[in-house]
């Protein structure tokens, strides 16, 4: 099976995410995305995650009505903070049956070059690459990548945890279950 993984702190999920994932679900070649839940990005500071669980917990009410689409827990298992060519290997041993693909947008894209092993990335796994405004995509020779032009949304993550402080509606921005278990448990509060 071919499989996407999109990677994220996902702090909390919103429309944007689910957006893209269906996108390349629908036109990456892939079989199936897999959200790939970070508990600790090496590039952000991890001061303002909402725990890790709870931030799993809202994946699955997002995407658990949708078959194209699994959440993961992997890197909750491996050691800290989470670098994607050891989620990749430990991924590749625990599913040789499976062909594996990384989702990304340009911006992370252009930053690839300060990844762990960036090199081993693009010598062993093939990248699905969303555009993002002002980040062209040039991939590095013998990198294997699709470029797709998936509907963006300029959203984010910390405009919703931004809302959630000042009192201000996330209705439209996150997934109905994932608003009312943000509103009932007071996160980012």
């Amino acid at each position: 099976m071919k499989i996407g993984l999109y990677f994220g702190s996902f702090n909390p999920i919103h429309i944007g995410h689910l957006i893209i994932a269906s996108h390349v679900a629908n036109h990456g070649g892939v079989d199936q995305v897999w959200f790939v839940v970070s508990p600790q990005n090496p590039l952000k500071p991890s001061a303002l995650l909402l725990n890790e669980h709870q931030r799993l917990h809202l994946v699955h009410l997002s995407i658990d009505d949708d078959p194209r689409l699994r959440v993961s827990d992997v890197e909750f298992r491996l050691p800290r903070p989470s670098y994607t060519i050891d989620t990749l290997t430990y991924l590749q041993e625990k599913y040789p049956q499976h062909q594996f693909s990384i989702v990304m947008g340009s911006d992370s894209f252009s930053n690839l070059q300060h990844w762990k092993n960036y090199e081993l990335l693009i010598k062993h796994y093939s990248f699905i690459i969303y555009k993002r405004p002002r980040f062209d995509v040039t991939p590095p020779q013998d990198a294997r990548v699709t470029i797709l032009d998936a509907p963006l949304l300029e959203l984010s993550a910390t405009v919703i945890r931004d809302n959630i402080k000042s009192g201000k509606s996330i209705h439209y921005l996150v997934h109905d279950k994932v608003r009312e278990e943000i509103e009932r448990n007071h996160y980012y509060r």
